[in-house]
């Protein structure tokens, strides 16, 4: 067999960011938003707006950098990573994350609460985490806690908002939510969970859970307990 040499090679690339500007005048902070695979900043940005009490925050919404046509239509979706090149695509995203927020008006005093959904959980908690603007929360629809999070004994914690749909069997099982709340305990995370009536979807109850608990949220962030 031929000996193959294999080059990660850094490059230029330009992604897709929406921000829509607070409505109201005591705004909220900025809710930064992650869509799943196959979907687009645009579908996220409508589910942020759909968010009771969101008229007082800077809504963002941030697309991945690897755009496709879904199907044999000519609608734009994109992706967030492939296990290839896992550590470099982490890398990439997470620097894509902290030039989308420069350009949004912040400072070290804003509230930053991160949401994903599905395949964009992943990336909420690492820009919450590991990214430049840390989080003052992360919620996560529909998706597990990235495995690198949980094993890093100096990662500290926002609090959390964990939803799963009552019908998803596929994607984010009950087997997988229960291991993400015992690891979340075990890490002493302050976290709130609940299970909405869907499948592996986004819905009115999705963001009527968000509504509440950015409302009643604590910005202090928790730190991970070390083993």
């Amino acid at each position: 067999m031929t000996v193959v040499d294999v080059h990660s090679v850094p490059t230029i690339t330009h992604g897709r960011v929406l921000v829509r500007p607070a409505r109201a005048a005591a705004a909220g902070g900025m809710l930064v938003g992650f869509h799943g695979y196959m979907e687009n900043a645009a579908i996220q940005m409508n589910r942020l707006e759909a968010i009771p009490g969101t008229a007082a925050w800077t809504l963002v919404a941030i697309q991945g950098l690897h755009r496709f046509y879904r199907g044999r239509t000519d609608e734009v979706v994109a992706s967030w990573m492939t296990r290839e090149d896992r550590d470099d695509a982490i890398a990439d995203n997470l620097a894509y994350v902290a030039a989308a927020l420069e350009l949004v008006p912040h400072d070290d005093a804003t509230r930053v609460v991160y949401v994903g959904f599905s395949q964009g959980v992943p990336m909420a908690f690492r820009a919450a985490i590991r990214g430049r603007d840390r989080g003052t929360a992360v919620i996560a629809v529909g998706g597990d806690v990235p495995p690198e999070i949980l094993e890093d004994s100096s990662a500290v914690f926002p609090p959390v908002l964990l939803l799963r749909g009552s019908r998803d069997v596929e994607w984010y099982t009950e087997t997988k939510y229960g291991r993400d709340l015992a690891a979340l305990a075990a890490c002493g995370v302050k976290h709130d969970a609940a299970i909405y009536d869907g499948a592996h979807e986004w819905n009115g109850a999705v963001a009527d859970a968000i509504g509440a608990f950015i409302r009643e949220q604590s910005p202090a962030p928790t730190r991970r307990q070390r083993s």
